[in-house]
């Protein structure tokens, strides 16, 4: 055999070693970016856990916050019960408007106005949050005064994209040989869609919105144009201005008391551990979902 087919015999030998050595590198790059994430986090909880780890205790969640008074036992329960307040109101407004969207747009438009609903989403999920705040408080607070119902419509904002969009990532997953089924059956197509489709994609649409809650439940620049003038006491009016835990915190990092930033770190610590648990519940809800649209497609 002459030197030049040993030679053609070589390359694709060579280029095969190439890439391998590539892709290794890669995954290791891969890896290295993955361990610098979870170390960053683990950092940041262990930071907030060390400093916060004084003031959390029984009176965190049953005292409230009193201002200018460093000597009374306090607490961020009336943080707390107004955040549940605000964010649950915020998910009863965002998340039946953005799932009417998500159906419309995936089962019922037309592509250009599929394309445009979609060009609007992206745009709205961009829009920085101090800006949703400012046009909420031009929009009720100058007004009405501030009030819960007027920082959970500022949250309902910042959900609704996140809702919507994550809705129609999750019909898309759908088989059409399902929606072709009850079309063969004789069934409208709304009738589809509400008696085959949603119930196949209702994991992913929880897991969107427990994602969406995750990301504005710590937003602090709408509420402290909507709702940061508060009392002391425990209030479950939304109609009223309530407490939350991003602007207590905020207030508490303005305090010259240390105890008040020990208090601060909790809180942040506490909201830490509700976005983990509420991705993890979202994670279940979208592996569950997942197996149960292959198994539909089976």
């Amino acid at each position: 055999m002459s030197a030049a087919n040993l030679s053609a015999l070589q390359r694709p030998n060579d280029r095969l070693r190439r890439r391998k050595a590539v892709n290794r590198g890669m995954e290791l790059v891969a890896w290295l970016a993955a361990a610098i994430a979870v170390g960053l986090l683990g950092i940041l909880v262990f930071s907030v856990a060390q400093h916060g780890a004084s003031q959390l205790n029984l009176n965190l969640l049953t005292k409230s916050q009193v201002a200018y008074d460093p000597t009374a036992k306090q607490g961020l329960a009336n943080a707390f019960a107004g955040t549940l307040v605000i964010v649950a109101v915020a998910t009863a407004m965002a998340l039946p408007v953005g799932i009417l969207i998500a159906i419309y747009v995936n089962e019922f438009a037309q592509r250009k106005i599929r394309a445009g609903v979609g060009f609007v989403l992206d745009i709205l999920s961009g829009v920085p949050a101090i800006v949703i705040g400012f046009f909420v408080y031009g929009l009720i607070v100058i007004s009405h005064g501030q009030s819960g119902l007027a920082g959970s419509f500022a949250l309902a904002i910042l959900m609704l994209p996140f809702v919507a969009r994550s809705t129609i990532e999750v019909l898309a997953l759908v088989p059409n040989s399902l929606r072709e089924a009850g079309l063969g059956l004789g069934a409208p197509r709304w009738r589809t869609t509400l008696g085959i489709v949603l119930p196949q994609s209702i994991g992913g649409i929880l897991t969107g919105a427990t994602l969406a809650v995750a990301r504005t439940a710590g937003e602090t620049a709408p509420l402290l144009f909507c709702s940061s003038i508060v009392g002391n006491g425990i209030s479950w009016n939304p109609l009223h201005a309530v407490q939350s835990i991003p602007v207590a915190i905020f207030e508490l990092s303005e305090s010259p008391y240390p105890q008040d930033h020990a208090r601060a770190w909790s809180g942040g610590l506490v909201l830490i551990l509700f976005i983990l648990f509420a991705s993890l519940g979202a994670r279940w809800l979208a592996t569950r979902s997942r197996r149960k649209l292959g198994r539909a497609a089976r």
